[in-house]
């Protein structure tokens, strides 16, 4: 490898990618290809990035298997940061074996954390513990242990384990600053502003309160009767009632917790269960079946009792009752969740993250668009949606799947 090849990739290693392009940018030999595709994703432009990789992969002969390996896992890379979340597994798998069985375990290691991470993207969080555990830290570079501890950071806060996840990102911090790479530097501050930023709010009796991560850790752990509209539960006494396949339930429920200890007129009911502000009596009865199948639901923390002017609810515990909110209500609140942290995202990549239909998510887009909350670029399928994320607030943190019919 010469010295110019030598310099692009120490380049590349340390964050700068236009020292590395001035050293490569006019070389189309397969080594400079691969890095100049580097070096244009570190830019941002994952297409050009994209076509660069693939065309160093077609140029390194078949001899040179670990070339083209670690052009494979570049390629992985580039789909992650530009959220394409479909590519194959069974690629970056093979690769990453054959770095392996040919001694360059650092680059195999990078192979296991980008699969990781994509699975921390989908919310498959015990697939990803699990394959985090099984990594031998001993032998990695410092740049891989931040990334290691950026990723059972993201675990740790998605299953609300505040401390734990603290302890991880200063440990990240510790390594990214050994590493002295500019990028790691700053997806471990971005973390640590998100971990600090209000992920849900407080309601009870009236009154709203923002709360942090570790407030939100406090409070599912308190003694209260509490209404979670994140994951769409009631919870009392150490026991859990899931209400995500009932959302009628579930909103009467909330309404009912947010009024405590007042009682819910019956039109007031019927308006936020049933999203209209005419009521008549084939409402009226409903609503009665509906309240029935609730106090069957919940009949073991509470009661759902009949009041003149509607219905209240009677917790059989002393406790108070409290509901847990998102940080921001929004009919397509999944979807802005998913798009705030800041990157581009495929419909494709979002209908996998949130586990929904893509059809389902390309109408949230597009009613989104229509109301300027987020906005897209790219034809095809290369169009991709970008939205700023919400000042002051993580709602990526608390994401819960949507209901049914949001």
């Amino acid at each position: 490898m010469d010295s110019l090849i030598t310099a692009a990739a120490r380049a590349l290693a340390v964050g700068d990618p236009l020292g590395a392009l001035k050293r490569v940018a006019l070389r189309d030999d397969p080594p400079a290809l691969a890095l100049r595709g580097i070096a244009m994703a570190q830019l941002g432009d994952f297409d050009r990035a994209k076509a660069l990789v693939r065309r160093a992969a077609r140029a390194f002969g078949r001899r040179e298997i670990v070339a083209r390996a670690r052009c494979v896992i570049a390629e992985a890379e580039i789909a992650l940061a530009s959220r394409e979340l479909g590519w194959q597994e069974e690629r970056l798998d093979a690769a990453r074996a054959t770095l392996e069985a040919r001694g360059d375990r650092v680059n195999a290691a990078h192979a296991r954390y980008l699969a990781i991470r994509r699975l921390l993207l989908i919310s498959r969080l015990d697939d990803a513990e699990r394959a985090l555990a099984a990594m031998n830290l001993a032998s990695l570079p410092s740049a891989l242990r931040a990334i290691h501890e950026l990723s059972v950071a993201g675990i740790a806060m998605r299953r609300i384990h505040a401390a734990a996840a603290r302890e991880a990102l200063g440990r990240a911090r510790w390594a990214a600053g050994q590493a002295g790479v500019p990028a790691l530097v700053a997806e471990v501050g971005s973390l640590v502003r998100a971990l600090d930023a209000p992920a849900a709010r407080r309601i009870a009796r009236g009154q709203e309160q923002a709360l942090t991560l570790e407030q939100v850790e406090t409070l599912l752990a308190s003694p209260c009767f509490l209404v979670d509209a994140c994951r769409y539960e009631i919870r009392d006494a150490g026991s859990v009632i899931s209400l995500a396949s009932r959302p009628v339930l579930f909103a009467l429920a909330r309404a009912l917790a947010e009024a405590w200890p007042r009682d819910v007129p019956r039109n007031a009911l019927i308006a936020d269960a049933f999203h209209t502000r005419y009521a008549d009596e084939t409402h009226r009865a409903r609503l009665r079946v509906e309240m029935g199948r609730l106090r069957a639901a919940v009949c073991d923390a509470a009661d759902i009792r009949a009041t003149p002017a509607g219905f209240e609810l009677a917790p059989r515990s002393l406790h108070e009752v409290v509901v847990l909110a998102r940080p921001v209500e929004e009919k397509h609140a999944a979807v802005l969740a998913a798009l705030s942290d800041g990157e581009a995202w495929s419909s494709s990549a979002l209908a996998l993250a949130l586990g929904a239909s893509q059809r389902n998510v390309q109408r949230a887009l597009d009613a989104l668009g229509a109301s300027k909350k987020v906005q897209s670029f790219g034809r095809g399928r290369s169009r991709r949606w970008l939205v700023s994320p919400v000042p002051g607030f993580t709602t990526a943190l608390l994401l819960p799947a949507p209901l049914p019919g949001d």
